[in-house]
Protein backbone atom coordinates (compact mmCIF):
# COMPACT_ATOMS: atom_id res chain seq x y z
CA UNK A 1 0.00 0.00 0.00
CA UNK A 2 1.38 3.42 -0.93
CA UNK A 3 2.60 5.54 1.95
CA UNK A 4 0.94 8.95 2.37
CA UNK A 5 3.36 11.77 3.11
CA UNK A 6 1.95 14.46 5.38
CA UNK A 7 1.88 17.91 3.71
CA UNK A 8 4.31 19.47 6.18
CA UNK A 9 6.87 16.65 5.68
CA UNK A 10 6.48 16.87 1.90
CA UNK A 11 7.21 20.59 2.06
CA UNK A 12 10.27 20.03 4.22
CA UNK A 13 11.60 17.36 1.84
CA UNK A 14 11.44 19.82 -1.07
CA UNK A 15 13.30 22.57 0.78
CA UNK A 16 17.06 22.54 0.06
CA UNK A 17 19.19 22.22 3.18
CA UNK A 18 20.78 25.37 4.52
CA UNK A 19 24.41 25.86 3.54
CA UNK A 20 26.51 25.80 6.67
CA UNK A 21 29.89 24.72 5.30
CA UNK A 22 32.62 27.31 4.83
CA UNK A 23 34.41 27.77 1.49
CA UNK A 24 37.44 25.51 1.09
CA UNK A 25 40.66 27.59 1.16
CA UNK A 26 42.87 27.42 -1.96
CA UNK A 27 46.28 25.79 -2.02
CA UNK A 28 49.18 28.22 -1.78
CA UNK A 29 52.91 27.74 -2.06
CA UNK A 30 54.44 27.26 1.35
CA UNK A 31 51.27 26.17 3.16
CA UNK A 32 51.90 23.58 5.86
CA UNK A 33 49.14 20.99 5.63
CA UNK A 34 48.27 17.44 6.53
CA UNK A 35 47.86 15.01 3.66
CA UNK A 36 44.08 14.92 4.20
CA UNK A 37 43.75 18.71 4.08
CA UNK A 38 46.07 18.94 1.07
CA UNK A 39 43.90 16.51 -0.88
CA UNK A 40 40.71 18.30 0.19
CA UNK A 41 41.96 21.65 -1.10
CA UNK A 42 43.48 20.15 -4.25
CA UNK A 43 40.18 18.46 -5.12
CA UNK A 44 38.46 21.83 -4.78
CA UNK A 45 40.76 23.41 -7.41
CA UNK A 46 39.95 21.52 -10.65
CA UNK A 47 41.88 24.00 -12.83
CA UNK A 48 45.13 23.43 -10.95
CA UNK A 49 47.18 20.94 -12.96
CA UNK A 50 50.00 20.20 -10.54
CA UNK A 51 50.59 20.56 -6.81
CA UNK A 52 52.71 18.53 -4.43
CA UNK A 53 52.99 18.02 -0.69
CA UNK A 54 56.65 17.58 0.25
CA UNK A 55 57.50 17.13 3.93
CA UNK A 56 54.15 18.67 4.82
CA UNK A 57 54.73 21.80 2.71
CA UNK A 58 52.73 22.69 -0.41
CA UNK A 59 54.74 23.17 -3.58
CA UNK A 60 53.01 24.41 -6.77
CA UNK A 61 55.48 24.50 -9.67
CA UNK A 62 53.17 25.77 -12.41
CA UNK A 63 50.59 28.52 -12.90
CA UNK A 64 48.83 27.12 -15.93
CA UNK A 65 45.41 27.98 -14.56
CA UNK A 66 43.49 31.12 -13.69
CA UNK A 67 43.18 31.90 -10.01
CA UNK A 68 39.72 32.89 -8.76
CA UNK A 69 39.27 36.63 -8.46
CA UNK A 70 40.63 37.96 -5.21
CA UNK A 71 43.39 35.35 -4.79
CA UNK A 72 46.95 36.64 -5.27
CA UNK A 73 48.95 35.08 -8.14
CA UNK A 74 51.59 33.42 -6.00
CA UNK A 75 52.34 30.59 -8.41
CA UNK A 76 55.39 30.02 -10.59
CA UNK A 77 55.55 30.69 -14.33
CA UNK A 78 53.63 28.54 -16.87
CA UNK A 79 55.21 25.41 -18.32
CA UNK A 80 57.49 26.21 -21.26
CA UNK A 81 58.25 24.00 -24.27
CA UNK A 82 62.03 23.46 -24.27
CA UNK A 83 62.52 23.86 -20.51
CA UNK A 84 59.94 21.28 -19.50
CA UNK A 85 57.21 20.12 -21.90
CA UNK A 86 59.47 18.64 -24.58
CA UNK A 87 61.93 16.89 -22.20
CA UNK A 88 58.91 15.57 -20.33
CA UNK A 89 57.49 14.16 -23.57
CA UNK A 90 60.82 12.47 -24.38
CA UNK A 91 60.99 10.85 -20.94
CA UNK A 92 57.47 9.50 -21.35
CA UNK A 93 58.33 8.19 -24.84
CA UNK A 94 61.36 6.32 -23.51
CA UNK A 95 59.57 4.77 -20.53
CA UNK A 96 56.42 4.09 -22.53
CA UNK A 97 58.25 1.99 -25.12
CA UNK A 98 59.55 -0.19 -22.32
CA UNK A 99 56.32 -0.59 -20.37
CA UNK A 100 54.19 -1.42 -23.41
CA UNK A 101 56.47 -4.40 -24.10
CA UNK A 102 56.74 -5.60 -20.49
CA UNK A 103 53.79 -7.48 -19.05
CA UNK A 104 53.10 -6.43 -15.44
CA UNK A 105 54.76 -3.01 -15.76
CA UNK A 106 52.79 0.21 -16.13
CA UNK A 107 53.76 3.85 -16.22
CA UNK A 108 52.21 7.18 -15.41
CA UNK A 109 52.48 10.89 -16.10
CA UNK A 110 51.93 13.48 -13.34
CA UNK A 111 50.13 11.03 -11.09
CA UNK A 112 49.70 12.10 -7.47
CA UNK A 113 51.36 9.53 -5.22
CA UNK A 114 50.58 8.97 -1.55
CA UNK A 115 54.01 8.18 -0.17
CA UNK A 116 53.25 8.81 3.51
CA UNK A 117 51.33 11.19 5.80
CA UNK A 118 53.50 14.19 4.87
CA UNK A 119 54.27 13.57 1.22
CA UNK A 120 52.16 13.44 -1.92
CA UNK A 121 54.43 14.26 -4.86
CA UNK A 122 53.26 14.34 -8.46
CA UNK A 123 56.24 13.01 -10.42
CA UNK A 124 56.63 13.89 -14.09
CA UNK A 125 56.88 10.19 -14.95
CA UNK A 126 57.07 6.88 -13.15
CA UNK A 127 57.11 3.13 -13.66
CA UNK A 128 55.55 0.59 -11.33
CA UNK A 129 55.33 -3.15 -11.19
CA UNK A 130 51.62 -3.78 -10.78
CA UNK A 131 50.66 -5.10 -7.32
CA UNK A 132 49.37 -8.37 -8.75
CA UNK A 133 52.81 -8.93 -10.30
CA UNK A 134 54.65 -8.37 -7.03
CA UNK A 135 55.12 -4.58 -7.13
CA UNK A 136 55.83 -2.59 -3.99
CA UNK A 137 53.22 0.14 -4.58
CA UNK A 138 49.47 -0.31 -4.35
CA UNK A 139 46.53 1.33 -6.13
CA UNK A 140 43.85 2.70 -3.81
CA UNK A 141 40.12 2.33 -4.26
CA UNK A 142 39.96 5.98 -5.32
CA UNK A 143 42.66 5.29 -7.94
CA UNK A 144 45.83 6.79 -6.45
CA UNK A 145 49.28 5.22 -6.20
CA UNK A 146 49.96 4.39 -2.54
CA UNK A 147 53.56 3.74 -1.59
CA UNK A 148 56.75 4.11 -3.59
CA UNK A 149 56.89 3.47 -7.35
CA UNK A 150 59.90 1.42 -8.38
CA UNK A 151 61.14 4.24 -10.67
CA UNK A 152 60.44 7.98 -10.62
CA UNK A 153 61.63 10.52 -13.21
CA UNK A 154 61.57 14.32 -12.95
CA UNK A 155 62.37 17.13 -15.39
CA UNK A 156 64.21 19.85 -13.49
CA UNK A 157 64.83 23.40 -14.69
CA UNK A 158 63.88 25.99 -12.12
CA UNK A 159 63.23 23.15 -9.64
CA UNK A 160 66.72 21.57 -9.65
CA UNK A 161 67.47 22.38 -6.00
CA UNK A 162 64.05 21.02 -5.03
CA UNK A 163 64.29 17.82 -7.09
CA UNK A 164 67.86 17.02 -6.02
CA UNK A 165 67.43 17.79 -2.33
CA UNK A 166 64.04 17.69 -0.59
CA UNK A 167 62.33 15.40 -3.08
CA UNK A 168 65.38 13.17 -3.44
CA UNK A 169 65.38 12.57 0.30
CA UNK A 170 61.63 11.93 0.34
CA UNK A 171 61.89 9.39 -2.49
CA UNK A 172 64.89 7.72 -0.84
CA UNK A 173 63.16 7.39 2.50
CA UNK A 174 59.96 6.08 0.90
CA UNK A 175 61.86 3.32 -0.91
CA UNK A 176 61.78 4.47 -4.55
CA UNK A 177 64.28 2.08 -6.10
CA UNK A 178 65.49 4.37 -8.91
CA UNK A 179 65.28 8.13 -9.38
CA UNK A 180 66.02 9.87 -12.69
CA UNK A 181 66.45 13.66 -12.86
CA UNK A 182 66.91 15.46 -16.18
CA UNK A 183 68.64 18.78 -15.45
CA UNK A 184 67.59 20.64 -18.57
CA UNK A 185 69.55 23.86 -18.18
CA UNK A 186 72.78 21.99 -17.41
CA UNK A 187 72.13 19.34 -20.08
CA UNK A 188 72.78 16.57 -17.55
CA UNK A 189 70.93 13.46 -16.48
CA UNK A 190 71.22 11.90 -13.01
CA UNK A 191 70.13 8.31 -12.44
CA UNK A 192 70.21 7.22 -8.81
CA UNK A 193 69.81 3.66 -7.53
CA UNK A 194 68.75 2.83 -3.97
CA UNK A 195 71.40 0.68 -2.33
CA UNK A 196 71.36 -0.07 1.41
CA UNK A 197 69.15 2.93 2.11
CA UNK A 198 71.20 5.41 0.06
CA UNK A 199 70.86 6.80 -3.45
CA UNK A 200 73.99 6.11 -5.47
CA UNK A 201 74.69 7.14 -9.08
CA UNK A 202 74.06 4.45 -11.67
CA UNK A 203 77.27 3.90 -13.62
CA UNK A 204 77.09 3.36 -17.39
CA UNK A 205 78.42 0.18 -18.94
CA UNK A 206 81.55 0.00 -21.08
CA UNK A 207 79.38 0.84 -24.09
CA UNK A 208 78.18 4.04 -22.39
CA UNK A 209 74.63 2.78 -21.88
CA UNK A 210 72.71 3.05 -18.62
CA UNK A 211 70.91 -0.12 -17.54
CA UNK A 212 68.18 -0.14 -14.91
CA UNK A 213 68.57 -2.46 -11.95
CA UNK A 214 64.88 -2.29 -10.99
CA UNK A 215 63.56 -2.90 -14.53
CA UNK A 216 65.83 -5.33 -16.31
CA UNK A 217 66.11 -4.49 -19.99
CA UNK A 218 65.35 -0.79 -19.52
CA UNK A 219 68.38 0.69 -21.26
CA UNK A 220 69.20 4.28 -22.11
CA UNK A 221 71.68 6.15 -24.27
CA UNK A 222 71.64 9.30 -22.16
CA UNK A 223 73.64 11.32 -24.69
CA UNK A 224 71.05 10.58 -27.38
CA UNK A 225 68.22 11.54 -25.02
CA UNK A 226 69.85 14.84 -24.08
CA UNK A 227 70.44 15.66 -27.75
CA UNK A 228 66.89 14.73 -28.70
CA UNK A 229 67.99 11.85 -30.93
CA UNK A 230 64.92 9.75 -30.22
CA UNK A 231 65.56 7.26 -33.04
CA UNK A 232 68.74 6.23 -31.22
CA UNK A 233 66.89 6.16 -27.89
CA UNK A 234 64.30 3.83 -29.43
CA UNK A 235 67.01 1.62 -30.91
CA UNK A 236 68.61 1.15 -27.48
CA UNK A 237 65.22 0.43 -25.91
CA UNK A 238 64.70 -2.35 -28.47
CA UNK A 239 68.12 -3.80 -27.69
CA UNK A 240 67.20 -3.92 -24.02
CA UNK A 241 63.85 -5.53 -24.73
CA UNK A 242 65.57 -8.21 -26.81
CA UNK A 243 68.10 -9.00 -24.07
CA UNK A 244 68.16 -12.17 -22.00
CA UNK A 245 67.85 -10.14 -18.80
CA UNK A 246 64.53 -8.66 -19.95
CA UNK A 247 63.18 -12.11 -20.82
CA UNK A 248 64.18 -13.38 -17.37
CA UNK A 249 62.54 -10.34 -15.74
CA UNK A 250 59.26 -10.98 -17.55
CA UNK A 251 59.37 -14.63 -16.45
CA UNK A 252 59.80 -13.54 -12.82
CA UNK A 253 56.82 -11.20 -13.09
CA UNK A 254 54.69 -13.98 -14.56
CA UNK A 255 55.66 -16.33 -11.75
CA UNK A 256 54.79 -13.69 -9.16
CA UNK A 257 51.42 -13.19 -10.86
CA UNK A 258 50.68 -16.89 -10.85
CA UNK A 259 51.19 -16.99 -7.06
CA UNK A 260 48.59 -14.28 -6.38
Amino acid sequence: MATTIQPELREQSQTPPAKTSRPIPPLRNGDRLTLVEFERRYDAMPHLKKAELIEGIVYIPSADFQLPEGNPPDMASPVSFRKHANPHYKLISWLGRYSEATLGVEGGDNGSTRLDLDNMPQPDAFLIVLPEYGGQAKISQDDYIVGAPELVAEVAYSSVSHDLHAKLQVYRRAGVREYVVWRVEEEKLDWFVLREGRFEPLAPGEDGLLRSEAFNGLWLDQTALLLGEMARVSQVVRLGLESAEHAAFVDRLKQAHNKT
